[in-house]
């Protein structure tokens, strides 16, 4: 280890804490719908649902919980959400074994924990730039994502086999064993953020700090510009993923074992895209290795629909690596930037304010690759929202992004309003 992970141990606990998070997540993406298609034998269009649920809380939470997160320590949020979500998949396995698991009970299981995921996203999101100083948030957020998507990698592969080998259901333990993992690296850790500046806790006060936040994200070019693009880029990307596990099991023919291994084998791009994120911005500039990682590198997702059995399942392999470099170095670009170019006061807002499009339009995805696969065929519906992945990023294409080398480091003025000057410095 080096770097951050050597020298600072509360990043290296939160660091162990969100790579078993996303660990179990990973496991969780691929097990639920196993569980709905293998176990609970739920219709295509149902595992969209499903899909869906886990993302919906975003549209009715997100922004209150963005002006909570701004209002209180973060710490204690992520604290109960990650004991909440503990609790509620360790649940499911006990309901499967007692005879009382079903599709709807699944589903509610999605929404609480999706609602916990918010609250934890949120708050974890706007606590990192208060554990890191500014200095080392590239180094932080590059090592974040990278481990993520190892954890990613390791997590598709793990519920796979565990599908395999006890059933999907019990792949669910995996989960809520990395949450007990994630409360135990934060109660470690010691810093502690001063307590938040006092504020009327009014209901006016709370739409007023919302309107805030959704005012910083409309009034602001880049801003704007960035909400819109991943709005549109995960309608496309859920979409497409709703259908994966469907797709590779029916029309590819795969086994459990197989698709979780395949969805790994494919999430290594992830890896690849954190560690060229840093090297290709410091080469290229901060914006134009967006455009490169959004635009250039997810058009290999039109090899996705190409997928046949035997080797042909290297085209989706291919595909997906393409996807998750892009998806991954892009994120990490964006979240350095955030962190940099909001002022500390409204990054809780700005990230709800951001989240509440930008994964408010996952469950939409999420339906509308189960409404097209149940209308046109799996297959049919891979194409069409696979091709929607680059056609997204043509809105970074046509924005101010295009016209500069770097992006802006730092708003010159604090609050929200007309759009202000902004100063473009060196790469985030």
């Amino acid at each position: 280890m080096s770097g951050l992970l050597r020298r600072h141990r509360d990043f290296r606990l939160l660091w162990c804490g969100e790579t078993a998070g996303k660990f179990g997540a990973a496991v969780t993406n691929v097990a639920m719908p196993l569980v709905a298609v293998a176990t609970l034998h739920a219709s295509t269009f149902a595992v969209g649902l499903l899909s869906a649920c886990g993302w919906l809380p975003w549209l009715l939470i997100g922004l209150p919980v963005g002006v909570w997160v701004d209002r209180l320590r973060r710490r204690p949020l992520m604290l109960a959400a990650a004991a909440v979500s503990l609790v509620l998949f360790a649940a499911v396995p006990v309901l499967a074994r007692t005879g009382g698991l079903s599709l709807g009970l699944l589903i509610a299981v999605a929404l609480l924990t999706g609602a916990a995921a918010v609250v934890f996203q949120t708050a974890y999101s706007a606590y990192l730039p208060t554990l890191l100083a500014p200095a080392d948030r590239a180094e932080g957020n590059a090592k974040l994502h990278g481990s993520a998507s190892a954890a990613q990698i390791a997590g598709q592969g793990a519920a796979g086999l565990l599908a395999q080998l006890a059933g999907a259901v019990n792949g669910l333990l995996a989960n809520a064993a990395t949450f007990l993992v994630a409360l135990l690296c934060l109660l470690g850790i010691r810093h502690r953020e001063p307590r938040p500046a006092a504020r009327d806790g009014a209901p006016r006060a709370l739409r007023r700090e919302v309107a805030e936040g959704l005012r910083l994200v409309a009034d602001d070019v880049w801003f704007r510009t960035m909400t819109l693009f991943g709005a549109a880029s995960n309608l496309a990307l859920m979409g497409y993923q709703s259908l994966a596990t469907v797709f590779l099991v029916r029309e590819v023919g795969l086994s459990a074992g197989a698709v979780g291994g395949l969805l790994a084998l494919a999430s290594t791009g992830g890896i690849a895209g954190a560690f060229m994120a840093r090297r290709t911005a410091a080469r290229l500039g901060t914006a134009r290795a967006m455009l490169v990682f959004e635009l250039g590198v997810p058009c290999l997702a039109l090899l996705i629909p190409l997928t046949t059995s035997g080797a042909g399942a290297l085209l989706y392999v291919a595909g997906s690596f393409g996807v998750s470099a892009g998806v991954v170095a892009g994120n990490v670009l964006k979240v350095s930037f955030q962190q940099s170019y909001c002022p500390p006061p409204l990054l809780g807002r700005l990230i709800a304010s951001s989240a509440f499009l930008n994964y408010g339009t996952l469950p939409l995805g999420a339906l509308l690759g189960g409404a097209l696969g149940s209308a046109l065929g799996v297959r049919t519906a891979m194409w069409i929202m696979t091709a929607g992945v680059p056609l997204a990023a043509l809105i970074l294409l046509f924005s101010p992004v295009r016209t500069v080398r770097e992006l802006p480091a730092r708003r010159t003025e604090p609050g929200p309003g007309a759009e202000r000057d902004q100063a473009v410095g060196d790469p985030v």
